[in-house]
């Protein structure tokens, strides 16, 4: 399939114009709104849904086909915090606080923007590593971890790291996650079975409406593109595209699939807003919301959603010789 074609796919999948119209709603100024209680549902119900597919598949994953691709995740994970802390800090002349802010939310990851990218590579009928949803939870914490440790060497406060670990250890993303891969490592797919007609076949519709309201906060960060400044909008653009193509390289030098690396590309490209936001506001108060919340969700999630998942796919193809 031509990769004009795969962006017009992608463009025009539910998911995808689902969060078109909720920036619509937001710009328009419509009443519509999703209640806290079912966006706080959805997250945990698809938090949990890959961690449960993801381990159902790592059960019968060999180790042989797993390490490698893990330990570049975590390899992925030191490397891109330090890389965007350096862009920041002397491209953008940032300072500490809000460069290591920043790279905290460009080295971890977007559970959402990872499901965007499997929903794409389902679409277009590309295979891809059932142990994926594993890699996510390896690339969550470290690169928070990294930026959290540079901020602390820069400006002190172990008092705030500790607490900073333990909110992302504690929080839903990765508890949800890490417990649902358990969860469906030792129930296998037999146990996945058990639970497809609520955890796997609903799961595209549960997604349309998370992204619904996706759209609708996204928007709301557009009106923070003033405050941040041309420079962030060339990062919030750009950075993902470099990003992208290292784990793209590097997922195929580990030996991922088509489709694996073009998951693992996606995944170096996103940027967090749910793990990383949590921890930078306990350990980092000083830094501006403004900055790295409207660069994580006003510019690099809507890029990666539209346009970066093709482009990652492109990169892999090119990568794999296609």
């Amino acid at each position: 399939m031509e990769t004009l074609e795969l962006v017009r796919l992608n463009l025009l999948s539910p998911m995808v114009l689902a969060f078109a119209l909720g920036i619509v709603a937001t710009l328009s100024r419509s009443d519509l709104k999703i209640p806290e209680a079912l966006y706080t549902a959805l997250s945990i119900y698809l938090l949990l849904a890959i961690g449960l597919k993801g381990g159902a598949e790592l059960s019968t994953t060999p180790l042989a086909a797993f390490w490698k691709p893990a330990l570049v995740t975590l390899g992925l994970g030191v490397v891109t915090p330090l890389l965007a802390y350096a862009v920041l800090r002397r491209l953008g002349r940032f300072d500490v606080a809000d460069a290591a802010a920043i790279a905290a939310h460009y080295g971890s990851v977007s559970a959402v923007t990872f499901i965007a990218s499997l929903t794409f590579l389902q679409a277009a009928g590309i295979p891809y590593e059932g142990f994926m949803p594993t890699l996510v939870a390896i690339l969550e914490v470290p690169a928070i971890v990294i930026a959290l440790l540079i901020a602390r060497q820069r400006l002190g406060g172990a008092e705030t790291l500790g607490e900073a670990i333990r909110e992302v250890f504690s929080g839903k993303s990765i508890l949800l996650l890490v417990g649902g891969l358990v969860i469906g490592f030792f129930s296998g797919k037999p146990g996945l079975e058990q639970v497809a007609p609520l955890f796997v076949e609903p799961f595209k519709g549960a997604l349309v409406l998370f992204l619904l309201e996706m759209g609708m906060v996204a928007a709301k960060r557009l009106r923070d593109l003033r405050k941040a400044g041309g420079f962030l909008v060339a990062f919030g653009l750009l950075m993902p595209v470099l990003q992208g193509a290292l784990g793209v390289g590097l997922g195929t030098w580990a030996g991922l699939s088509l489709g694996g690396a073009t998951v693992l590309g996606t995944m170096a490209a996103s940027a967090s807003y749910i793990a990383a936001p949590a921890a930078v506001r306990v350990a980092l108060p000083q830094a501006n919301p403004s900055y790295y919340l409207t660069a994580a969700l006003g510019i690099t999630f809507p890029f990666n959603l539209t346009l970066g998942i093709p482009l990652y796919f492109a990169l892999s193809r090119l990568f794999h010789g296609g």
